[in-house]
């Protein structure tokens, strides 16, 4: 991208020029030195909460659990809960979690955190990736920049903490479309095996995470360039028929040893209903309408949308550049298919991050922020409100929920957001270049605050860690057999141990009546209790409450309070 220089006359209305570099882009923005600050900025936001969070529900402890019974049983083909058939998502990110526990030398008996590291690893990696991609249309600096936004997005924070498949999708998707990138810019007359072989791997990694999502967003990008330019002989460079081999040969296995495994049910629950569920119908209360997706990223993509429209009209004149080209190719076609899907998911359109960092960044580079004050102001509302909001949360959010602020918490949020009203107001005087390191450390101080202490700190919450704290507590009962009634959460059953039962009431005290085969505890919740209690009534069995936990259940925010109840008779001598 190139300066543009603005006619326009009107005193709200800045002329871009080319910003002179802050000394920190200077220090850092090399091929060397600037892998090494994504990498520790990205440790600085990433790590604050893996080993202090909680599993949170319900996909990541699904996820987990799913992958400690593989390593249980030795079973790496089939996926299970429980008893359960979990045919939703492919084997991929089971047996990268599978292989961290193992490395860990904890196996099945590995800490979540553990099972956390792919995705810690993902999108650190995705993070580095970016810079790459970006390389491709840029100089390092550039560069260093666009990886800086990938880096502190609120959703790319979230899923690097979360043991499930969408941190290391984003880096499939990534090293996709910047070997695709390269293939396209330069349109060589011979095959470029190496890249090529970049972009056929990150492809078959892609499907073996999360199915068809890679393939969609990447083979829409190569649809859309090939109609805008009404050709395709570029893409001969990705060297098709070998890399469709090679593909083929990286996916086709695992698909068939599912089949053989399940008979094709993998393939009937996971397309059948998952995928096009999701599709037709919002699952699991996730439905939305259309242009939720594009709400949603002001939150989900912060601090990034108020850089990109600061310089909106930076990149709007240089939409016949190959940069904004390639990246509207990557973006449009994906978010109308995603805006369109029933189910929506904020995590859905963490893929298309890359689309907009990169011609952000080559429009600072460029002098970006030539634009009129009124447009500047809804920038600079929509960097701050964010980070004022989760510090306003990280005060006041405890109380509701009954619990004390975290004091380290609170302060880290605020300076984060005293940080944002800082680049914020850099935004309305035209100063964009000046507003990104201030920007980048409030992204920094909020992650620390939320993940590292206001978070872990909401006791309410995280029923499920002192529920198994509670009955590990009760006396007189090490290693019990557990049963559950009403509370359900998958992230009890990773935390127990998978020879937790989900049961009824009724059934829960059947499972009190043979105490005399050990240490039995049922944990029955509010809402079953009156008919756990006659139905023990009528078989004879008195339960005895040895202990409630309350809190409140972030799915569906319901108000729960569970007892603890073992049968009365091992107290008199069992």
């Amino acid at each position: 991208m190139t300066p543009t220089q603005d006619t326009d006359t009107n005193p709200s209305t800045v002329s871009p020029k080319p910003a002179g570099k802050p000394f920190w882009l200077k220090l850092f923005g090399h091929d060397i030195s600037a892998p090494l600050f994504l990498l520790v900025l990205s440790l600085f936001l990433f790590v604050p909460g893996q080993w202090t969070v909680p599993p949170l529900d319900r996909d990541e402890p699904r996820f987990t659990q799913a992958t400690k019974q593989m390593l249980e049983t030795g079973n790496y083909v089939d996926i299970r809960f429980q008893d359960e058939a979990r045919y939703k998502k492919p084997i991929g990110i089971y047996w990268l979690q599978a292989a961290a526990a193992e490395l860990s030398g904890k196996g099945a008996d590995a800490p979540l955190w553990v099972y956390r590291l792919p995705s810690l690893i993902g999108a650190t990696m995705a993070v580095l990736a970016s810079f790459w991609l970006a390389r491709a249309f840029m100089g390092p600096a550039g560069a260093l920049l666009a990886g800086i936004f990938v880096a502190c997005a609120i959703i790319v924070g979230v899923e690097a903490r979360l043991a499930k498949t969408d941190a290391v999708l984003f880096l499939t998707i990534i090293l996709a479309q910047g070997a695709l990138a390269r293939i396209w810019i330069r349109r060589p007359d011979k095959r470029l095996w190496g890249l090529g072989f970049v972009f056929w791997t990150a492809l078959a990694a892609s499907v073996l995470i999360k199915g068809p999502v890679g393939l969609m967003v990447v083979g829409l990008t190569v649809v859309l360039l090939a109609a805008m330019e009404r050709g395709i002989k570029w893409f001969r460079a990705a060297v098709p028929l070998w890399g469709f081999i090679w593909f083929v040969l990286l996916v086709v296995p695992w698909f068939v040893a599912i089949w053989a495994a399940t008979d094709g049910a993998f393939f009937t629950e996971a397309i059948g209903r998952d995928l096009l569920g999701k599709v037709g119908q919002g699952q699991e209360s996730h439905g939305a309408p259309p242009l939720t997706h594009l709400a949603a990223m002001f939150g989900t993509f912060w601090p990034l949308p108020a850089f990109f429209l600061a310089c909106l009209p930076v990149i709007w004149a240089q939409q016949k550049s190959p940069l904004v080209i390639f990246c509207f190719a990557w973006f449009v076609p994906s978010w109308i298919v995603f805006e369109l899907v029933a189910t929506k998911l904020p995590h859905y359109t963490m893929p298309l991050l890359p689309a907009l960092a990169l011609p952000v960044a080559a429009a600072l580079m460029d002098g970006g922020g030539g634009t009129r004050r009124w447009l500047r102001w809804v920038a600079a509302v929509v960097l701050a409100l964010p980070a004022v909001g989760v510090a306003i949360a990280a005060f006041a959010g405890p109380f509701f929920l009954g619990n004390w602020p975290s004091p380290p918490g609170v302060v880290l949020s605020v300076f984060g957001a005293l940080l944002a009203l800082a680049a914020a107001a850099r935004i309305v005087r035209a100063e964009l270049m000046k507003a990104v390191l201030p920007s980048m450390s409030a992204a920094v101080l909020v992650a620390i605050g939320v993940w590292g202490f206001t978070g872990p700190a909401l006791t309410a919450i995280w029923i499920s860690p002192r529920l198994v704290a509670a009955i590990n507590d009760v006396p007189d009962c090490s290693r019990p057999a557990v049963v559950t009634s009403g509370f359900n959460e998958p992230s009890f059953i990773f935390l127990e141990g998978t020879a937790t039962r989900i049961v009824s009431p009724q059934d829960a005290a059947g499972f009190l009546a043979k105490s005399g085969e050990g240490c039995r505890i049922a944990a029955i919740e509010s809402r079953n209790e009156d008919a756990f209690l006659g139905a023990a009534k009528s078989l004879g069995v008195v339960p005895m409450l040895v202990s409630r936990v309350e809190g409140l259940n972030i799915n569906g925010g319901d108000e729960t309070d569970i007892g603890l109840y073992r049968a009365a008779a091992p107290s008199h001598g069992q």
